[in-house]
């Protein structure tokens, strides 16, 4: 199909302000239905949950809704959707959960390439129990990490793998599918970050063979939330730190305290933006699958061009270099500090960031350091003339 590009500007309010978005991996702009979702919520009676007054049932269909929506995106069964304030605040939380199985001489392996958030919260869970943490470790030539990098660093020992199904730094996509079968080989779970990867891919996590999968909905076109997803068997052998009174159900266990109706209901109206992106199909999932394809072609053909614009400049060096990889670049300049191109190009209404983008861990392996790059991520509502922008004004600065 084709991409509606004029189309799916439109939807965009912020755009109006007219600067040219490259910060997409920090967080998308939000569409107008995804903003009127969250006013109306907020303007609607609600309370907790239930089924006997009309806010009650309001409340319990937003909620419902929502779980139904994430499913849709990811290919898994609602009854595993676990809603929380952030990726970060989810994965720490259900780190010290899992850990509380493990023992001295039990291993974690985290992966060198992953944002910060999946590294700490294991290496803080490990401490705790006495557990050891092995780093994968990724190519800085070429930004891959491997299965056979993976499993160098399992034993009959490991209980969990954590890694990463694309960079938030530069992009790259591991090739998750044969990790997790080699990871399972050995006893242990997988927990995948797919905050970066969800945005510019069709989701299949059972297929992907992740154990558990966490992404954040303002990612995709959303609100500011974080949600995990994993088989409710799978839950139901977890037992967190809760509320005495609290439900003990599964997902509900995991979440603590009373979750933001209003967020819920922006991020089933970011699926459903997502979903319309396809073409006309019975089902959410299959317009997801069309639109998230359509998404995918349009925004590698503007990562081509990028990557075509930057390799004319003999004083900028290229770090997102791996085969399969997502729409996201990072690059520095000769003589020029990251941020100090970063600011240059904000004063072209251009907003691309420069920063590690806490992927503190790769960005040191790349020889970086904190500085990091200049990082220039493509959104939906990229479009030819904001790159052609980037690249003339990239030309007169350099």
């Amino acid at each position: 199909m084709t991409f509606q590009i004029d189309a799916v500007r439109e939807a965009f309010p912020a755009l109006r302000e007219g600067a040219a978005h490259f910060d997409a991996p920090g967080g998308t702009l939000v569409p107008s239905v995804v903003a009127d979702a969250v006013r109306d919520a907020l303007a609607s009676a609600t309370c907790q949950r239930g089924t006997i007054t009309p806010a009650e049932r309001r409340t319990d269909a937003i909620v419902l809704g929502a779980r139904q929506a994430m499913a849709d995106l990811l290919g898994v069964d609602p009854g595993g959707v676990v809603f929380g304030r952030s990726m970060t605040q989810l994965t720490f939380d259900f780190a010290r959960t899992i850990a509380e199985s493990w023992s001295v001489g039990d291993e974690v392996v985290v992966s060198r390439l992953d944002h910060d958030a999946n590294i700490r919260p294991w290496v803080y869970a490990a401490k705790r129990v006495g557990a050891t943490v092995r780093y994968a470790e990724f190519d800085p030539a070429t930004g891959e990490v491997t299965a056979n990098d993976v499993e160098r660093q399992l034993s009959d020992r490991t209980r969990l793998v954590a890694i990463t199904a694309a960079s938030n730094l530069i992009g790259t996509r591991p090739a998750i599918r044969e990790i997790a079968e080699r990871v399972h080989a050995h006893g242990a779970h997988l927990y995948v970050d797919g905050v970066h990867n969800t945005p510019h891919a069709f989701v299949d996590v059972p297929a992907m063979g992740a154990d558990f999968y966490v992404c954040s909905p303002y990612k995709f076109c959303g609100p500011h939330h974080g949600v995990l997803a994993a088989s409710p068997a799978l839950l139901e052998t977890l037992l967190p730190e809760k509320l005495l009174p609290s439900v003990n159900t599964v997902p509900e266990r995991f979440e603590l305290g009373t979750l933001p109706w209003e967020l819920l209901a922006g991020a089933t109206a970011a699926v459903d933006f997502l979903a319309s992106l396809g073409d006309a199909a019975p089902t959410r999932r299959e317009r997801l699958r069309s639109g998230m394809t359509a998404l995918a072609a349009h925004e590698d053909a503007l990562r081509r061009k990028i990557e075509a614009g930057l390799a004319g400049h003999p004083r900028i060096t290229l770090y997102s270099r791996a085969q399969v990889r997502t729409p996201t670049l990072l690059f520095t300049v000769d003589g020029m500090e990251p941020r100090a191109v970063s600011e240059r190009l904000g004063e072209f209404s251009i907003n691309a960031p420069a920063s590690s983008f806490y992927a503190l861990e790769a960005s040191q392996a790349l020889g970086l350091g904190e500085a990091g790059g200049v990082r220039l991520g493509l959104a939906p509502y990229s479009c030819v003339e904001d790159v052609e922008r980037l690249l003339e004004a990239l030309r007169g600065i350099i």
